[in-house]
């Protein structure tokens, strides 16, 4: 297989039931990406979560974490990413369609992984540009080489953190899913976004502080100093805005600092 084997021809839009249908085209683009066959990546796909933990440290302190997912995790994240992808399409699928009710202009997706939102988003005719900023190396380069299949480089852009010159000082939409959870300071992080919001601009968020009831999750932080900074942090920057999807992602308006 190669890469021209997985080229499509340019959407004017990714719509939720191509998601549900095959993850944006998942499959045969991670086997390219990868170089596997599609076999050895269904062989894959079923143990990669057990393959990612066992990349663990045991004791993961907070000053690893950055390396370790930057450094270490390589391209067994991209599979496991893949696996909860797939394996949880329904409700991905439900948190693209709070994308699409609320995303516009310029438009970051924090921790963008294996690029299910940041590609959905891009190729909503209300975004302008998405930047995806993840530290995995292997994600940033997998996002982009799907940007570049499905027709959509020129509205994406992947970096590795904020401090990258060429981002926007601001963004109309800032999207972080499934990542909060992985920071040593979440709390800090939503500093970093309420700072980075226009004032007329809206974040989605979730998170899941809880290291699984049989340790399944041992890189989330959960120390409770640690979740109530978060919750209290949370509390006095953002106003959070209903919305009718039963799931875990929350969509909130920045806060103006007199309140």
């Amino acid at each position: 297989m190669t890469a021209s084997d997985v080229t499509v021809a340019p959407p004017t839009a990714l719509t939720v039931e191509e998601f549900l249908a095959d993850g944006f085209g998942l499959r045969p683009q991670l086997a390219t990406f990868l170089q596997l066959s599609l076999a050895e990546l269904e062989r894959l796909l079923p143990r990669s979560t057990t393959d990612l933990a066992a990349l663990h440290p045991g004791e993961f302190h907070a000053d690893q974490a950055t390396s370790f997912y930057e450094n270490t995790v390589g391209s067994a994240h991209l599979l496991e990413l893949a696996a909860w992808h797939l394996s949880s399409c329904n409700y991905i699928a439900d948190t693209l369609r709070l994308q699409q009710r609320f995303a516009r202009g310029q438009v970051l997706d924090f921790g963008g992984g294996i690029g299910s939102h940041a590609l959905a988003a891009a190729a909503l005719p209300a975004v302008e540009r998405v930047w995806c900023i993840d530290l995995n190396p292997h994600n940033c380069a997998f996002v982009g080489w799907r940007a570049d299949q499905l027709g959509l480089a020129d509205k994406l852009r992947c970096c590795r953190d904020l401090g990258e010159r060429a981002l926007p000082a601001r963004f109309d939409t800032i999207i972080c899913l499934d990542v909060l959870e992985h920071l040593p300071d979440p709390a800090s992080q939503l500093l970093n976004f309420a700072d980075r919001l226009q004032p007329d601009g809206i974040t989605l968020l979730n998170w899941y502080f809880f290291k699984g009831f049989k340790g399944e999750y041992p890189f989330h932080f959960d120390d409770p100093a640690l979740v109530e900074r978060f919750f209290r942090t949370l509390q006095t920057h953002f106003l959070e805005v209903f919305h009718p999807y039963l799931i875990t992602t929350r969509a909130y308006l920045p806060l103006p600092p007199s309140l």
